[in-house]
């Protein structure tokens, strides 16, 4: 039973309920403190006549005491990250096991596509960072030059939520699924003040501009696997099915070609089962680069779009 006495003002609450989520994922503080203050206020709001402490005396068999909202957030981020977490294979352990058996990890392939998405994104990204810091920068001696600097870093923090939702599902990262907390009772300069010195803004935009180098290293990379060891396993299998012809008199190397409405390879029969081989071995090593750049793009993500929140 806690004992401990209740808060009598909102923001109170949510500072006890900070300092009890102590050493918790800061995408879980910020989801918490996010629902928490939603959720007072809007008991606040359908009781006018009443208190912010005789509120959160009101709610506090319902919703919780900050302690008890933490341990019960803490129960439940346990049964998400089991969720995020990819099925347990069958235990492997040789060395061969543990390679082919990336196979038969999901995470693999979603991280493979966010490699082959993560074009699209960074070059999305990329161009609308640029356009509105350069808008911001021209229209700042104009009167419409502050209201537009103002939407242009809400709409970051929205895209920072939306590349999140993109980060946890592909690549198993928790993240954040609210917008971050901002404290109530500050004026509306403040509150401002405060999204242009938040240090999360300003990483949140260092990420987007780094979206577009790493997309387009994430594309090539799983691009030029995926040509190369489908190449090098096709190559055998169109010879043996009778619909390619190998060792053809060509000019340098060649795996594949068509020349004349023919499809042909350079290579002579006998290296056809260890070019299949290599093929295939290749594309097993391309599923763990996939995993392992997913891993650290997801450690990146976590770093740069997610405020730490400690309490105060």
């Amino acid at each position: 039973m806690n004992t401990q006495r209740l808060p009598t003002t909102i923001p109170e609450y949510l500072e006890h309920l900070r300092r009890s989520l102590a050493g918790a994922d800061p995408a879980l503080i910020q989801d918490a403190l996010y629902d928490a203050e939603e959720y007072l206020r809007s008991e606040l709001a359908e009781n006018p006549g009443k208190s912010q402490a005789e509120v959160i005396a009101a709610v506090a068999s319902s919703y919780g005491a900050p302690d008890e909202v933490a341990d019960i957030y803490r129960d439940t981020e346990v049964k998400v990250q089991t969720a995020l977490r990819s099925p347990a294979p069958p235990a492997r352990k040789s060395m061969l096991g543990r390679f082919f058996g990336v196979a038969a990890d999901p995470r693999a392939y979603a991280a493979l596509f966010y490699m082959v998405l993560a074009l699209a994104t960074g070059i999305f990204y990329f161009t609308w960072v640029v356009t509105g810091l350069s808008l911001s920068a021209g229209l700042a001696v104009l009167i419409v030059g502050i209201p537009f600097a103002i939407l242009f870093f809400g709409s970051i923090r929205v895209l920072s939520l939306v590349e999140g939702r993109l980060v946890e599902v592909m690549l198993g990262e928790r993240m954040p699924r609210r917008p971050l907390y901002t404290a109530r009772g500050r004026t509306l300069l403040q509150r401002i003040g405060d999204m242009f010195t938040d240090p999360r803004s300003w990483s949140t935009l260092l990420y987007m501009l780094l979206m577009l180098p790493l997309g387009i290293a994430y594309f090539t990379v799983a691009v030029t696997m995926i040509s190369v060891s489908a190449s090098a396993i096709a190559a055998p299998v169109l010879v043996w099915l009778g619909i390619a012809e190998a060792a053809i008199d060509v000019s340098g190397w060649q795996v594949l070609y068509i020349d004349h409405d023919m499809i042909g390879t350079s290579l002579e029969p006998w290296a056809l089962p260890l070019l299949f081989v290599c093929g295939v071995l290749l594309l097993f090593v391309t599923l763990h680069v996939a995993r392992g750049l997913g891993r650290l793009h997801g450690l990146l993500a976590k770093h740069l779009l997610v405020k730490t929140v400690q309490p105060a």
